[in-house]
């Protein structure tokens, strides 16, 4: 059994609920939900900048998937909540987005799949709710995810919106 993080977010529909309702269907895929964080209202970045802005969260997870089949279980989540897998702009506005952040200490990389996540330690939205979770995060190579959040730039918008959400455990 291992322990991980995935980030959640969105920016079509009721954003809060969709955030709830991938709480909710995760555990159908062997992934337990143990704590959430708040919810973030935060600007859009990457390639899209003109669209609504996000709603964003982390949740803490436990579960005896391997990377693969976690991140399966996270795209089927997401299928299943109405987003397009195929023909989605990347980075474009999306009801649900469901990223596996962190996964114990492991490391891994393929085609589909970076561990840890490429961003994890340099985007504020996912910094703030992950620390918030735990403040002592590090990545398995020792970096102090803390320490990752103080040297960014203070000009991405992240906005605490609401309390954490519903786990069920």
């Amino acid at each position: 059994m291992a322990t991980g993080y995935l980030g959640l977010g969105s920016n079509v529909g009721d954003r809060r609920a969709n955030l709830q309702a991938a709480i909710d269907a995760l555990g159908a895929h062997g992934v337990r939900v143990l704590a959430a964080s708040s919810t973030y209202d935060t600007d859009p970045v990457g390639e899209v900048l003109d669209q609504p802005e996000f709603l964003n969260a982390c949740v803490r997870i436990e579960t005896e998937l391997e990377p693969e089949a976690l991140l399966d279980a996270c795209k089927a989540v997401e299928a299943a909540l109405g987003r397009d897998l195929a023909g989605g702009v990347r980075h474009g506005p999306r009801p649900i987005d469901v990223d596996l952040l962190l996964l114990g200490d492991r490391t891994h990389r393929s085609e589909r799949l970076e561990l840890p996540h490429a961003q994890a330690t340099s985007r504020r939205f996912v910094l703030i709710p992950l620390l918030e979770l735990d403040l002592e995060l590090t990545t398995p190579d020792g970096t102090r995810l803390a320490d990752r959040l103080a040297e960014l730039p203070v000009d991405e918008g992240v906005r605490r919106a609401g309390p954490p959400l519903r786990t069920g455990s």
